[in-house]
């Protein structure tokens, strides 16, 4: 793969630490990593989460949430870089600075809207990965899930 001016990669023996079950795939409008939006917007175009029938019952109380965090793996990424040059401009940062796909164990995440649920299939908006991307997990949204804090002296007082 090509480097961008001032970028740089380290030469990496083949993985063999951790393994990951993917558990479906997605399904986007997008065919190539080019034509992939940079962040996803709550407001794009519906995309499917398939989820594998063995995880099916995991889906249950999922539907409470109108937010999900989606984690999968972007299998098209290079996982060598440590200095990248988003824009192409020969400014570089170190990878662990960016959002982007480049990166030693490439995960991917979004937070998406959740329109609905149905056999196992989830329509969400807020995607931006190429169609097929496998899935790596779901969870409901973390500031929706943490219950408030207790309510303290003064919180209710105004300044």
């Amino acid at each position: 793969m090509d480097l961008r001016e001032n970028e740089q990669f380290v030469q990496l023996a083949p993985a063999s630490d951790a393994a990951l079950r993917f558990i479906g795939r997605i399904r986007t409008p997008w065919t190539t990593r080019e034509d992939c939006p940079r962040q996803g917007r709550i407001d794009g175009p519906e995309c499917r989460i398939e989820l594998d029938h063995d995880w099916h019952d995991a889906l249950d109380g999922l539907e409470a949430y109108q937010t999900v965090e989606v984690l999968y793996w972007l299998d098209q990424s290079r996982r060598d870089l440590i200095r990248q040059s988003p824009r192409s401009d020969g400014k570089t940062v170190g990878t662990f600075a960016l959002r982007s796909p480049a990166r030693p164990n490439p995960i991917g995440t979004s937070s998406v809207r959740l329109l609905r649920i149905a056999d196992g299939v989830l329509h969400v908006q807020g995607l931006d990965c190429v169609d097929g991307t496998p899935l790596i997990d779901l969870k409901p949204d973390r500031c929706a899930f943490t219950p408030k804090a207790p309510e303290q002296p003064g919180d209710s007082q105004t300044a």
